[in-house]
């Protein structure tokens, strides 16, 4: 989404630039990110979105290009912004030789908060994040939920309007993942925008009101995980008896100009077809001329992660 007046967008970029050396990170990018929404920046290793995100926490200036925050030029005032927007990264940095609440102490403290508002904060933020309990246990016998929550919190002393997110659960079991989902709805529900960066397709879809995807430096899809998927085909889900059958199938569906999906010596086989049955039996007919029947197949909707591997041209064996 672009074109988006920048009173009412938490986050404008515009033609962002930069090179190091010969390759190109960003070239030029554009989104907006609406007030109190989230929107997910997908890619895969190597896309930009580090670039992107350490340019908008100010840490890293573009070559070219503008990035307002709240309305602040970013790049013109970087202190105002980092005031504006906060960062929390894939690991917890809070320290392990202080309790939950003197981290938060301390950070409102370097945040110039004062004392007294430093408390109320620190209070607040662990009650909001359920963390009462442990407040005065030192972080070092934290859960990694508990970290990240904590380290969560801390990003939040002094009220942000932005939060990036990058890749926050990374290494959370699939409950502690859960507990912090809740944790950016209601942020959000409270007004905080929210920019998230994740391997996980599924946070995103759960998570991004809107989702940019990026590849090679470019901004090469965005719009809401249901708009993203509606314009991709079908997913022709084909399972087989081995591997080698399998890979026959993938070598067939490839030379008829297909592009399947497979893990190697995997015996499952998917491709984007065309949701009619007469392209469905076409492909069908084609895999048995090839000696490479299926035992059983299902013809169903894209999910996101199948939209990703699309869009950024994995082929056979690439992972999802």
């Amino acid at each position: 989404m672009t074109g988006l007046d920048q009173r009412d967008a938490a986050i404008s970029v515009r033609a962002l630039c930069k090179r190091y050396g010969d390759i190109a990170a960003l070239d030029g990018v554009d989104f907006d990110v609406p007030k109190g929404t989230v929107m997910g920046l997908l890619g895969p290793n190597g896309a930009g979105k580090t670039t992107i995100v350490r340019i908008l926490a100010s840490v890293l200036a573009p070559d070219s290009g503008t990035v307002r925050v709240g309305g602040v030029d970013a790049l013109a005032d970087p202190g105002r912004a980092r005031y504006l927007l906060r960062m929390a990264g894939q690991a917890a940095t809070v320290d392990d030789r202080l309790t939950g609440r003197e981290n938060l102490l301390l950070v409102g403290l370097l945040c110039q908060l004062g004392r007294g508002r430093g408390r109320q904060e620190a209070a607040s933020l662990l009650e909001r994040f359920d963390l009462c309990d442990a407040a005065d246990r030192l972080v070092g016998t934290y859960s990694g939920g508990m970290r990240r929550r904590l380290d969560l919190a801390a990003s939040l002393i002094g009220g942000p309007e932005v939060l990036v997110l990058d890749e926050p659960t990374t290494g959370l079991d699939p409950r502690a993942r859960a507990g912090l989902w809740d944790v950016v709805d209601g942020l959000v529900d409270d007004g905080t925008t929210v920019v998230l960066t994740t391997q996980y397709l599924e946070e995103a879809e759960r998570l991004a009101h809107r989702i940019v995807v990026v590849d090679q430096g470019q901004v090469i899809a965005q719009g809401t995980a249901t708009e993203l998927k509606g314009g991709h085909d079908s997913m022709l889900e084909l399972i087989y008896a081995d591997g080698p059958t399998a890979s026959r199938a993938v070598e067939a569906l490839t030379k008829s100009g297909r592009r399947p999906s497979w893990k190697a010596d995997s015996e499952t086989v998917t491709v984007p077809v065309p949701g009619d049955s007469a392209t469905v039996l076409r492909v069908l007919q084609q895999l048995q001329d090839a000696a490479a029947t299926s035992i059983t197949f299902q013809l169903r909707k894209p999910s996101l992660d199948d939209v990703f591997l699309s869009l950024t041209d994995r082929g056979p064996g690439s992972p999802s």
